[in-house]
């Protein structure tokens, strides 16, 4: 797997293959550009991943596949395909195609040939990322959904080539770049089930005053103010959530896979119904046994409020239970949810805004009235 050159000396004539004859032998050097240490488990957390990798190299089909051996993505001498073979299949597009399916390591590939390998892993249906430093590959770069250029030692034309640039040179980076975006993916969708899910609640809620024929459950700036100091601050802490555990253990996405699938429309459905199921049952009982319709609106934004802190915490995680999540590991929810919380509070004491908002101090007893109504929402998440 070395590169080898032969060490001799002697006194020749001129330098031509002819003229190098009767020289001592000192011996040979071996050569070899080794792996860095991290990049064998930054491949096994690919494959993890989903995640499949192949090289191509210029070196021979044999120091190709000692390196192949050595980081784990090859074993045997069928998983590395040469470019001499390449260019046999040029005029059988199914043969090359198969061929580039099951190799692992392509060696002695020619410059064009890259790109040729890319363009059939897409017609493969792979979304293909291509890293790579020097002007040939430049046009595979460019090809690739995923161009990504080495940033210290590649030349401008592939860091002009491509999407990405790695500042490190370094292929772990890769890993923990895709492992950070789907956190980032994560994250939006966590964010998008709390606003959308309160949303459609606050909709339910009024449809279902109309449609009893009940007083309204809140007014337009009660509505604005429950807005203001839930979503208004907790979305944003959410977005600060660390990654699920495994996180790349999952298979990849589908490019085309709509943020609100099977899931995400399922807790949509099922929070929004109790949130408004749960209001409305208490707004209208709270009429029916007497409260004054302002004492009974003052419990129900409360409620809601309470609500809300509930479900941000339930949005945390679209497959993990609140109680299986510290709450250490994203501070900025507990200081969201006491923010929005305090902000209520304080709304009810700060005259003027009391006035405006039709608030007041509740009582201890409903205190703990709203709060076992808010966690029916936790036991039905």
């Amino acid at each position: 797997g070395y590169r080898v050159l032969a060490v001799a000396a002697g006194s020749v004539g001129e330098v031509a293959p002819a003229s190098l004859r009767g020289l001592t032998l000192f011996g040979f050097v071996g050569l070899i550009d080794p792996v860095r240490a991290e990049v064998p488990e930054a491949l096994r957390r690919c494959a993890r991943a989903g995640v499949g990798v192949r090289m191509i190299t210029g070196d021979h089909p044999a120091t190709a596949l000692t390196i192949g051996r050595e980081i784990g993505i090859a074993a045997q001498d069928s998983d590395v395909v040469p470019g001499s073979v390449l260019a046999q299949l040029a005029s059988d597009p199914a043969g090359f195609d198969a061929a580039v399916a099951s190799a692992r390591i392509f060696a002695r590939v020619e410059p064009t040939q890259k790109l040729e390998i890319v363009r059939s892993l897409q017609r493969a249906g792979h979304v293909v990322a291509v890293t790579g430093d020097g002007v040939n590959d430049a046009p595979a770069l460019h090809a690739a959904e995923i161009g990504v250029a080495m940033g210290a030692g590649g030349t401008d034309a592939a860091r002009g080539a491509a999407d990405i640039i790695l500042t490190d040179d370094n292929f772990a980076s890769i890993v923990a770049g895709i492992e950070e975006g789907r956190i980032a993916y994560d994250n939006v969708r966590k964010v998008v089930l709390m606003l959308v899910s309160t949303g459609a609640a606050e909709v339910a809620l009024f449809f279902l005053a109309l449609g009893f024929g009940t007083p309204l459950p809140l007014f337009a700036l009660q509505l604005l103010w429950l807005n203001l100091v839930t979503n208004g601050i907790q979305d944003v802490a959410l977005a600060f959530e660390a990654g699920e555990p495994e996180i790349l253990a999952r298979p990849p996405r589908a490019p085309g896979q709509p943020i609100f699938e099977g899931t995400m429309l399922g807790q949509v459905a099922l929070s929004g119904a109790v949130i408004s199921g749960v209001g409305f049952a208490f707004f209208a009982t709270a009429l029916t046994l007497g409260m004054a319709e302002a004492e009974a609106r003052n419990l129900l934004l409360l409620l809601m409020v309470c609500f809300e802190n509930a479900h941000v915490l339930n949005c945390r995680s679209e497959t993990r239970s609140i109680l299986r999540i510290p709450l250490r590991s994203n501070p900025f929810v507990v200081l969201a949810v006491l923010g929005a919380q305090g902000a209520q509070i304080a709304a009810m004491y700060v005259p003027g805004l009391s006035d405006a908002l039709a608030i007041a101090p509740v009582s201890a007893a409903h205190w703990f009235l709203v709060i076992g109504l808010a966690t029916t929402l936790i036991a039905a998440m």
